[in-house]
């Protein structure tokens, strides 16, 4: 009877043990999937908001969410978007209005992004509202979810 108590005792020890463990991966992965769309969202917004008054700021804010070659082709334009929005008096106000991972692990992620923007500038001073639909190409690195990629969808 001792001996059964004791092999009771060991596998709901080691049952509990699994499930803990089954809870821990399931609470990092959806923190992970959380971390994965913020960052995209803040992406795409920044991506999206952009101000001729304030354009160098803007794109730094750009910059500062990306890497590899998304950041490095974004910062050889720089200096033409730069003069090009100034030129038009351009002004974009972004808004994210759904968002979604199609893929990811603990390193990458391809999410999809609906932003919508008003535009203003020297040739629709009244403004012209866009919708862009964005896949965002994520890669973890030191701690943070940068933006590796960008392309227009849909």
């Amino acid at each position: 009877m001792a001996a059964g108590l004791v092999a009771a005792t060991v596998v709901t020890t080691a049952l509990a043990g699994w499930l803990g463990l089954q809870v821990s991966e399931q609470r990092a992965a959806e923190q992970r999937q959380q971390d994965i769309l913020a960052a995209a969202r803040q992406s795409a917004l920044n991506f999206t908001s952009l101000d001729y008054r304030h354009y160098t700021r803007d794109s730094e804010n750009v910059l500062d969410g990306a890497t590899g070659d998304f950041k490095k082709q974004f910062a050889a334009q720089t200096r033409q978007l730069t003069k090009l929005v100034a030129k038009n008096k351009s002004v974009s106000e972004g808004q994210v209005l759904e968002a979604g991972i199609t893929r990811s692990d603990e390193r990458s992620a391809r999410v999809l992004v609906v932003a919508d923007s008003k535009v203003t500038n020297t040739a629709a001073p009244e403004g012209q509202a866009r919708t862009y639909r964005l896949q965002l190409d994520l890669t973890y690195e030191k701690g943070r979810w940068l933006t590796s990629g960008v392309e227009f969808v849909g």
